[in-house]
Parts: C-alpha cells; structure tokens; sequence
C-alpha cells in the first residue's frame, strides 16, 4: 500500500510539473505572438520555438557550414539583374560599393523568424550593406504563397523594408535563378559551387562584386562572423 501511495504522489507532482510548463509555455508563446498577424498556429509555434530551433541545430552541427573567399568572380555579379515582387526591375549594377547580403527566404521554416534578424542587420548598416531576400519552395514546400502574401507576411510580422525578389527556384535544376545560378557556379563567381543546404542560407558580395562568405542557415543574420564580414 505505501508503495503505491508513493507512486500515486510522484504520478501527480509530474501531472502538476507538467501542467505548469505548459503554462508557461503558452505564456510565453501569447507574448512571443502579440504582434503576429495572420500567422497559421505552424507558424506561431515555429516562431515560439525558434531560439530553442537554433540551439538544437548548432548544437548537432547542422546547417553551420562557413565559407569564405576573395577569388575574383569570372562573370561579374554587376552584369545580373532580377525582377522584385512588386514586378520593378532591379539592376545589380546599381548595387555597386555596397555590400550584398543574397538570402533564400521561406514563411513556413524553422529558420523564418530570421527575416527579423535579416531586418535588424538591413538597418544596422544601411550606410554599407543592401540585404535581397529571394522566396522559394523548394524545402519541404515551406513557401506556398503567392508573391503577394509573402510581401503582406514579412511586412505584417516581422516588418520587413529590404526588397523581396519574385519567388523562384534558387536550389540546382535547369530552373534555378540566373542570380542563384552565379552564387552557386564556380565558374562564374570563381570560387563556390555550394547551393543553398536550406532554407535562409547566406551569401554575401562584397562592395566591389565578389562573393566572399557564404553562411549556413543556422548561422544566424546577428551572428558576430556575419557581422565582422560585413564591416570589414
């Protein structure tokens, strides 16, 4: 009999424990979320977990890869252009002596709570650096919506002024965009024939159109490597 009294008392000081983090859990995701709007419950949830994402995956060593060069492109970065999706052109010529931060962005990813980090670093050095997100589905279809929706998604929750390209296939195929194409083909930007490992991978040209970094997904916008290339 006391035997079981005992274990009827651990049985409930762990329904109490748990009822009590889960408590504070969806505390935390109320306070993580007030400003979200027209957020699915997947992405609330992703948002919520996002810190503890990141963690985890650095942690296991997943999608932390770096690298980095100074080779000289063979095609030069100044000769593209894409179309944003608000269907204005854009010339890269025109992002000559500024730094270049190309992202494969997604609304439904484990990683999309960095567009808020992609903003804060947008404005942290607007005088040097132009920050491009480019919306794919390519990864477990993590980005359905229409250019659209992903426009009134980035600005709505994470308020988002940097420019949106129209959504395209960045991954390897014979439809990957032609900017992808270059950040990914050595024998364009001399270098680097990585593709992106997922969702919010980095790249970053420098002011005189070289590809020097490129940064895994969970190697975070704020990340103090990040932040070292861009300044110097």
């Amino acid at each position: 009999m006391d035997n079981k009294i005992v274990k009827m008392k651990k049985l409930k000081h762990f329904f109490i424990l748990m009822a009590l983090l889960l408590g504070s859990f969806a505390i935390y995701a109320q306070v993580v979320n007030r400003n979200s709007k027209n957020m699915t419950f997947r992405q609330k949830v992703l948002k919520t977990l996002y810190p503890a994402f990141i963690w985890i995956t650095k942690a296991a060593g997943k999608n932390v890869e770096k690298l980095s060069s100074t080779k000289e492109p063979i095609v030069s970065f100044y000769t593209l252009s894409d179309t944003l999706n608000n269907n204005t052109a854009l010339s890269f010529e025109t992002l000559k002596g500024k730094k270049v931060l190309l992202v494969n962005t997604a609304s439904d990813c484990g990683y999309t709570n960095q567009y808020d980090d992609l903003q804060k670093l947008s404005e942290l050095y607007k005088e040097k650096l132009v920050v491009i997100g480019y919306p794919a589905n390519d990864f477990k279809e993590q980005e359905k919506g229409t250019d659209t929706d992903i426009a009134q998604f980035c600005k709505l929750n994470y308020g988002v002024t940097f420019p949106l390209v129209k959504k395209s296939v960045v991954i390897k195929s014979a439809q990957q965009n032609l900017v992808f194409n270059w950040l990914s083909n050595a024998t364009k930007n001399g270098w680097n024939d990585k593709a992106p490992s997922w969702n919010f991978s980095k790249y970053l040209v420098n002011e005189n159109g070289v590809l020097v970094n490129y940064f895994d997904p969970s190697v975070t916008p704020l990340d103090a490597e990040v932040k070292s290339a861009i300044e110097h």
